[in-house]
């Protein structure tokens, strides 16, 4: 049985579904292939351990979508000050404060689950829109201005333009013919959630050592986020480590601030890896999000970019389809690259450079470290500046980042 659609999302989560969110109620007939649905929320249960600091550019994207309610009713936690210092807190180091540029706050940091959620059951209001979850798919046949997917109930999907938001090791980014250039970093991430003595104290902060930073991300109540930087065996060391003696070394080696570490929820690790794709579009296929770029988590810019990607993606679609131009043109699609590809690859090389000056312990760098720290705390116009850059307002943003429904 086939089924003929406009678009073919594959990959229902966070960009994906942002894409099919922006498209609703238009008359784009849209399928959504994800492979599970998120479980249940339940108000009471312990933070999830993917959690993604979201800027405020992101914030208005969902506003814009009326999905934002949907997040905020499950659990989301604010943050205004931003910290960055070097080695301990003796050092150089700066602090942001939304209260500088007149900002209630900084950004969110919200379980990944509660903003997949929120879109979903957005989506479910949607004439237009089929989720088809959960679902296998077991062939992608991409020809330009009609793709099929094959899935495991044996269904086919027909669409003249086939969306890839399948994530770093896309599926339908290789179906296509698109090439990447990638490498990975001597580094993994430890990612950990923790009680801890004190509530959240809406500060993100970021120590960096030689070995590789140390972050925090406050969560709601008397719990935090813990993202450790290190070298891939000593990361695998820790994972190995019972739960005390994980504990004990979180407290020994993270500063005080923290407020105190009781014990240990959670806990799991990640590579490092850059990635981009050779190109983002060819006709009848678009990639968005970890599909089209994977960057370097330093500053949690990734869910951002590739939120904005969905964002511009969706409008030029629809400007597209409203002057009768075929949503699977090339010329179209290329309007999208052109307006995403280079600051996302500014924003790459922005985090590169970030990771390479910070996570050593050669002497001309640290001092050029504290005396960059130092300066970023007393000039307050350049100071302000990354704090915009970092909540996602400055440069061209597509219309839902600056509040404007597509339709």
């Amino acid at each position: 049985m086939k089924n003929r659609y406009d678009l073919l999302i594959v990959g229902g989560g966070m960009v994906g579904a942002t894409i099919a969110a922006a498209l609703g109620n238009t008359d784009l007939r849209i399928a959504v292939v994800e492979q599970q649905y998120p479980a249940s929320f339940q108000p009471d249960s312990e933070h999830d351990l993917r959690v993604s600091a979201l800027s405020v550019a992101s914030e208005q994207i969902f506003r814009t979508l009326g999905v934002w309610d949907g997040i905020v009713a499950r659990r989301v936690c604010p943050y205004r000050r931003m910290k960055v210092w070097e080695n301990d807190e003796k050092r150089a180091s700066t602090e942001f404060v939304s209260d500088d540029i007149g900002a209630d706050h900084l950004g969110y940091i919200v379980e990944n689950r509660v903003i997949q959620l929120a879109l979903l059951e957005q989506l479910a209001r949607f004439d237009n829109v089929d989720l088809i979850c959960p679902a296998e798919t077991v062939d992608i046949d991409y020809s330009p201005g009609c793709s099929m997917l094959r899935l495991t109930d044996g269904r086919e999907l027909i669409g003249k333009l086939i969306i890839a938001a399948d994530g770093g090791g896309s599926r339908v980014r290789m179906a296509a013919g698109i090439g990447v250039h990638s490498w990975d970093y001597d580094q993994h991430a430890l990612v950990a959630s923790v009680a801890t003595a004190l509530p959240q104290q809406d500060i993100t902060w970021q120590q960096f050592t030689p070995d590789g930073p140390l972050a925090f991300l406050p969560l709601s109540g008397h719990r935090g986020s813990l993202v450790w930087y290190n070298h891939p065996s000593q990361v695998r060391r820790l994972l190995n480590l019972d739960s005390t003696a994980f504990v004990d070394e979180l407290t020994q080696t993270f500063p005080e601030c923290l407020g105190g570490i009781e014990n240990l929820i959670e806990r799991g690790a990640f590579s490092l890896r850059r990635q981009h794709a050779q190109q983002y579009v060819k006709e009848g296929v678009a990639l968005a999000g970890d599909a089209a770029h994977m960057i370097n988590p330093l500053a949690g810019q990734g869910v951002n970019i590739g939120l904005l990607d969905a964002a511009t993606l969706a409008e030029v679609i629809l400007q597209g389809h409203y002057a009768g131009v075929e949503i699977s043109d090339l010329s179209l699609l290329q309007q999208y690259e052109q307006q995403r590809r280079s600051h996302n690859l500014m924003m790459m090389q922005l985090m590169d450079g970030f990771y390479r000056v910070f996570s050593n312990n050669l002497l001309p760098l640290k001092i050029l470290r504290n005396l960059g720290l130092g300066a970023a705390e007393r000039i307050s116009p350049a100071k302000n500046r990354v704090m915009r850059f970092a909540m996602g307002l400055e440069g061209k943003l597509p219309a839902l980042a600056r509040g404007e429904p597509l339709r």
